[in-house]
């Protein structure tokens, strides 16, 4: 599905990209705009945002894993 039509970026491209993101730094923090360089793309009017958004919160790797639990101090 073509998610913004200005630049012509699909749900498929968005999910690539944040997989791709998360695969080169596991706790690198996702947003549109990296979303949008690492397709090489600009974004343009905006209509596309509430939809962008919502489809990369439901990107797979789009959260980051859970956090370890914190160490027990001694002492």
């Amino acid at each position: 599905m073509i998610v913004c039509h200005c630049q012509s970026i699909s749900d498929h491209d968005i999910r690539a990209a944040v997989d791709w993101m998360r695969a080169a730094d596991p706790q690198t923090l996702i947003t549109p705009g990296k979303v949008y360089r690492a397709l090489g793309k600009r974004a343009d009017c905006g209509g596309c945002m509430p939809l962008f958004l919502d489809t990369l919160h439901k990107a797979p790797a789009f959260r980051l894993p859970d956090a370890p639990a914190p160490l027990r101090q001694t002492g």
